[in-house]
C-alpha cells in the first residue's frame, strides 16, 4: 500500500478536507497524518474519511500537533524524559494520537521514542563529512566520543522508554492500533540502532518503522548500512517513510536525486507493508510526482 504524508502540504492548508483532496489529486487513496497536522485540520479530515474520499494509513506522533508546539516537532515531548511530569505529557499526547487513529480507522501510529540528552555529535559529524573529512582522525575522534556518550547514557534513557511503552501498548491494543518505533537519523536520538533488536524482544506487540532517509544519513556518515538495517528488522517491519538524502544529510528530498539506493531496499522489503512518501514542503508538485514515479518504477504499483 502506498500512502502520502501531510508533511508536504499540511502547513499551507486551513481546511482538512482540502488537504486530503490535494493528496487524492496526486493519485493516493491513503494519507498519513504527520506531526505537523494542526487540530484545526482534523474536522475536515474526519469529514473526508467519513465520506469515503480517502483512508488514513497511519498517524505520526504527535497528532494532532499539541497546542503551543510551534514549530511542529515530534520531539517536543519525549517518552524518555527523565522529568516525570514531562514524560507524562509525552504519554498523554501519544494516547491522544492513538485515540484519533482509532477514530480515523488508521491501523498504525509511528513513534519517536525520545532523546539521550547528550551533545549533538551527529551535527559535528555531518559538518566534517560535508567538508570531505569523513576519513580523518578528527571524524574518528568525534565518533569515539559519541559512542562513549551513548554507552554511558543509553541504558538509563531506554529504561524510561520502556516505562512509557508499558503504559502505551495496552492503550493501543484497546483501541485496535499498532505502535511502530521509527529508526532515527542522529546518534543522540532514540531508539539507538543497537537497542532496536532487544526492544522488539521485550515488546512483541511493537512494530518497526523504517525511515529510508534517517538510515541513509547514518550510512552517509559510515555508521550503518541502510539496506542491511532494513533486512535485519524486516520481520518486524510495519511501514516505511520514503524520501531521499542529498549528501550528507539533507533529507526529505525527491527520490532519485540523492544517495538512497532504492533498488537495494526493494530487494529486502516484504510485501504488504505501508509505504509512505514523506516529503519536504520545499518540493514542487512536479518534483513530488517525479519522485513518486521513480519509486513506483522500482517497487511496482502496489
Amino acid at each position: 500500500m502506498y500512502s502520502f504524508s501531510t508533511s508536504w502540504n499540511a502547513d499551507r492548508h486551513t481546511d482538512g478536507r482540502h488537504l486530503m483532496h490535494e493528496i487524492r489529486q496526486l493519485g493516493f487513496d491513503h494519507a498519513e497524518l504527520s506531526h505537523n497536522t494542526r487540530i484545526s485540520l482534523i474536522p475536515g479530515v474526519l469529514d473526508a474519511v467519513a465520506a469515503g474520499e480517502i483512508k488514513i494509513s497511519s498517524l505520526h506522533n504527535f497528532c494532532p500537533l499539541p497546542i503551543g508546539a510551534d514549530p511542529a516537532a515530534p520531539d517536543t515531548f519525549k517518552l524518555s524524559d527523565p522529568r516525570p511530569q514531562y514524560r507524562a505529557l509525552a504519554v498523554q499526547h501519544t494516547k491522544k494520537t492513538i485515540e484519533l487513529a482509532a477514530r480515523l480507522h488508521a491501523p498504525v501510529v509511528v513513534l519517536h521514542l525520545g532523546t539521550l540528552g547528550i551533545k549533538d555529535y551527529t551535527r559535528r559529524l555531518v559538518k566534517l563529512a560535508d567538508r570531505g573529512l569523513r576519513a580523518t582522525p578528527a571524524f574518528l575522534r568525534v565518533c569515539a566520543a559519541a559512542h562513549r556518550a551513548l554507552h554511558r547514557n543509553a541504558s538509563a534513557a531506554m529504561r524510561l522508554v520502556h516505562e512509557s511503552l508499558k503504559e502505551l501498548l495496552p492503550h493501543a491494543r484497546a483501541h485496535g492500533v499498532r505502535l511502530a518505533a521509527e529508526n532515527r537519523e542522529a546518534l543522540e536520538l532514540l531508539p539507538t540502532d543497537d537497542d532496536l533488536p532487544s526492544l522488539f524482544e521485550v515488546f512483541p506487540d511493537l512494530g518497526y518503522w523504517h525511515d529510508t532517509g534517517h538510515a541513509q544519513i547514518k550510512e552517509n556518515l559510515g555508521l550503518l548500512h541502510n539496506a542491511f538495517q532494513l533486512e535485519l528488522l524486516r520481520d518486524r517491519l510495519v511501514g516505511l517513510h520514503i524520501h531521499d538524502v542529498q549528501y550528507p544529510a539533507r533529507d526529505h528530498c525527491q527520490p532519485g536525486t540523492g544517495t538512497v539506493d532504492f533498488a537495494a531496499l526493494k530487494r529486502v522489503i516484504p510485501r504488504r507493508v505501508i509505504k509512505v512518501f514523506e516529503f519536504s514542503p520545499r518540493l514542487t508538485t512536479e518534483e513530488v510526482k517525479a519522485g513518486i514515479d521513480y519509486v513506483a518504477s522500482l517497487f511496482g504499483n502496489e
